[in-house]
């Protein structure tokens, strides 16, 4: 299954938010930074990368859907949405 490019341009943005996010993170552990404000960064980092994976199934799932794409079966798609789990 190939995904659209254009329709993940809010999931590419996402993941890119997360990477700041996640680069923040490691500035604030080497700067000795207080735990709660490090660990409120990283679950928020965490939940970006959730919101991006479930974007990114549920693409899939619609194009599968709609375009019935023979290579994704039942299986391969719920193995995909419990990998995040």
């Amino acid at each position: 299954m190939e995904l659209d490019s254009t329709e993940l341009t809010p999931v590419v943005n996402r993941l890119k938010r997360a990477q700041g996010q996640l680069a923040a993170v490691t500035r604030m552990l080497e700067e000795g930074r207080d735990c709660k404000d490090i660990v409120t960064q990283l679950a928020a980092v965490s939940k970006a990368l959730d919101r991006a994976g479930f974007a990114i199934i549920a693409s899939g799932l619609e194009q599968c859907i709609t375009k019935e794409d023979p290579t994704m079966n039942k299986k391969d798609l719920e193995k995909l949405f419990l990998s995040l789990a």
